[in-house]
């Protein structure tokens, strides 16, 4: 109770708008403290909300939730909120909200009885229970290979137009979580309404929660669309809900808290970010994971800068979370759906969740799979002699079974037993193929390794 009462300050805080240099407002005689939500009334009786990002000397600095046309020097300026928060509830269940929890789907505004602190603190490391139960996405190539345990954050690392947004909507739809939290970042106004009718889907947004702070909305909008949907999470997972919480993108939210540091007047680091940057990033990604109620498991989608993989903000959040999928573009342009580069992506809870034979199957594919791009230049010039390595022989058998296994369309869901079940059925070819006594005589033929990959292209596996 003391602590509470402690955080208690006067209402009826006020103070004048003394300057206004681009997206940032100086207000002068306004003490509130840091992140404090305030409202500048304007002449003519509109008003303009935003919140406060730093002080200069005697000044507040204030950013706002959209745009300042209006505004003048003098206008008063009073304090809402001290803390930012959001009203939560189970009623939010298949709405579309905006970064400050207000509906935006046309629908009847709905009872939300709970307010939570956005910018809450993660859960205690002691706190949090180990990972160890798998989550099923529905996509093959995830449950199989890069398994996601319950509380798990996982990256997912591609360019533009590779697939992210695709892989989202398939994980809202098919994986077995009890609720969704879908947070859309810094996307075109165009994509939100594509990404609910045809990746999300009415089944999806049944169970879901979207929130949406497009790319033409300030950036302090932006950034608290990513804290919001966050909140929300934690509000179900406490619940004694499996959230599924996914993120598109951490790079855009990334640039908003570079905007927002940068009016605050930090001075750019790293490829014009902000120290600010690289401390928020943590701050968010932490709040995923486990406790006694229930579990986070957290998507989050990363647009590499250039294709370049060890840019900053990939770089640090690779470093943060516990596993990376990885999106090829030279995959996506062979229509590889969905294009993951199995061999350059990883699960780190993966050995904890999963039986060894499933570990022991998972890892033989990929010997395969590493197998055939290593000789992949050969193979396409026709200069590979079969033979020469008993491996590449199999996986050159084993190309076309693969990629069926490995491609799926966006409606074609798999059961997670029925994933191991496949993964099985190629070790028990492996093994028999290897076991055969006449293996190294086919090995060596060159007409026996391409019939016998002409074969296993009619396999149902």
């Amino acid at each position: 109770m003391k602590n509470q009462l402690e955080q208690i300050l006067p209402y009826e805080i006020t103070g004048r708008v003394s300057n206004i240099v681009g997206l940032t407002v100086s207000v002068s005689g306004f003490p509130v403290p840091l992140g404090a939500v305030c409202r500048i009334h304007g002449s003519r009786g509109e008003f303009v909300d935003g919140e406060a990002i730093g002080f200069d000397d005697e000044d507040t600095l204030l950013l706002t939730y959209r745009n300042l046309t209006g505004l003048r020097r003098g206008n008063r300026v009073t304090m809402l909120h001290s803390l930012p928060g959001l009203r939560v509830g189970d009623a939010l269940l298949g709405r579309v909200i905006d970064g400050r929890c207000r509906f935006l789907d046309g629908k009847p505004a709905a009872a939300l009885p709970h307010r939570v602190n956005s910018q809450s603190s993660s859960t205690s490391p002691l706190d949090r229970p180990r990972i160890d139960e798998p989550l099923e996405t529905g996509i093959r190539t995830i449950d199989g290979l890069l398994t996601c345990g319950k509380g798990q954050r996982l990256g997912i690392f591609s360019g533009s137009g590779v697939g992210k947004s695709t892989i989202i909507g398939q994980l809202a739809q098919s994986s077995s979580a009890d609720v969704n939290v879908v947070i859309l970042v810094g996307e075109r106004g165009r994509e939100v309404r594509e990404f609910l009718e045809r990746d999300l889907g009415p089944e999806g947004l049944a169970k879901s929660v979207v929130v949406v702070a497009t790319s033409d909305q300030p950036a302090l909008t932006r950034f608290r669309a990513a804290f919001a949907g966050t909140a929300i999470a934690e509000y179900f997972r406490d619940q004694g809900k499996d959230v599924l919480l996914m993120m598109d993108s951490v790079t855009r939210f990334a640039l908003a808290q570079r905007e927002i540091g940068l009016a605050a007047g930090e001075p750019p680091a790293t490829r014009g970010y902000p120290p600010s940057v690289f401390s928020t990033l943590p701050r968010l990604l932490e709040r995923s994971g486990r406790n006694k109620f229930g579990s986070i498991t957290g998507f989050y989608a990363v647009l590499v800068e250039a294709d370049d993989d060890n840019e900053p903000i990939s770089d640090t959040v690779r470093g943060i979370l516990d596993g990376h999928i990885m999106l090829s573009r030279k995959l996506a342009e062979r229509s590889h759906w969905p294009a993951i580069d199995v061999l350059a992506s990883i699960s780190r809870s993966m050995n904890d969740i999963v039986d060894p034979s499933q570990i022991a199957d998972a890892n033989l594919i990929k010997r395969h799979l590493a197998a055939y791009a290593e000789s992949e230049d050969l193979i396409s010039i026709g200069a590979y002699q079969a033979g020469s390595n008993r491996l590449v022989d199999r996986a050159i058998q084993l190309r076309e079974p693969l990629n069926r296994f490995l491609q799926q369309s966006t409606n074609d869901f798999s059961r997670f037993e029925e994933t191991v079940n496949r993964m099985k059925q190629f070790s028990l070819m492996i093994e028999t193929e290897e076991n055969s006594p006449h293996a190294e005589e086919r090995s060596t033929n060159p007409m026996t390794v391409a019939s016998t990959s002409e074969a296993n292209e009619g396999l149902s596996i």
